[in-house]
């Protein structure tokens, strides 16, 4: 049975109207544009469509159901809902993250992926893909987002942007950051001339040596959830099940 006033969805919607004003704060959108969600169970809480970020309130994040179903919804959930439920059913996400930042969609329009320019890539699962241009809110760029995201926890969209996901809204985010700082990186080292990248087995013994030295834990178990540009070095929120306006739609 539904309830909009269980704690759960109520720090969820908290969580995303203080993360949506960070997307503007932290240069990963413009205006209105991008989106976020956060899962909760059977439920999932997602932003809004065409409201402000310095406007949101947490009665404004629309709560609905895996299938799509509003439930609570007095404004109208993200254009991009079918991408973020598309998400959900393919990994084992429990929060999505789409900005529009500038690096990310200026290698979008040039490259096909995102070479591993440092290491750090490891916390997205490795290099990482650009899919397709598909015209957005479409199922099609569900589907093309879904296949590029497989054994990764972030993709570029072509001439769009990005999306990340993690086991909670801090990580996907972090992941979005980390992203966004990457795509940065790679365009100052082209610069300089063609960057030297590592490896598919550089990266297997990063992500080895991390595991072993427990990299990002404290003593006693516990996650930090801070460092490597705030992703888990190997952690890629489990990967694939499967192997607006003012800068754009929300």
């Amino acid at each position: 049975m539904y309830r909009g006033d269980s704690d759960e969805l109520q720090a969820a919607r908290t969580q995303l109207v203080s993360y949506s004003a960070r997307l503007l704060a932290d240069g990963l959108a413009i205006g209105s544009a991008g989106n976020m969600s956060v899962r909760a169970g059977d439920l999932v809480a997602i932003t809004p469509s065409g409201i402000p970020y310095n406007g949101m309130r947490p009665e404004d994040v629309c709560v609905i159901a895996l299938d799509g179903t509003e439930l609570d919804s007095s404004e109208t959930p993200s254009s991009e809902t079918p991408m973020h439920l598309a998400i959900y059913a393919e990994t084992k996400a429990a929060a999505v993250v789409h900005t529009h930042s500038p690096e990310v969609i200026a290698l979008s329009a040039s490259r096909p992926e995102l070479p591993a320019i440092h290491y750090a890539i490891t916390g997205l699962g490795g290099p990482v893909r650009v899919a397709p241009y598909v015209r957005f809110g479409s199922d099609q760029l569900a589907a093309a987002a879904v296949a590029a995201l497989d054994g990764r926890s972030a993709v570029i969209l072509r001439n769009h942007g990005a999306v990340t996901y993690g086991r909670d809204l801090a990580e996907a985010y972090n992941r979005a950051l980390l992203l966004e700082w990457l795509a940065r990186t790679y365009r100052m080292a082209l610069s300089y001339g063609e960057p030297a990248t590592l490896s598919a087995a550089e990266l297997d013994e990063v992500t080895a040596e991390a595991r072993r030295r427990r990299y990002g834990e404290r003593r006693g178990g516990s996650r930090t959830g801070q460092h490597l540009g705030g992703s888990r070095i190997g952690q890629h929120g489990g990967g694939s099940r499967t192997g607006q306006h003012g800068g754009g739609p929300r």
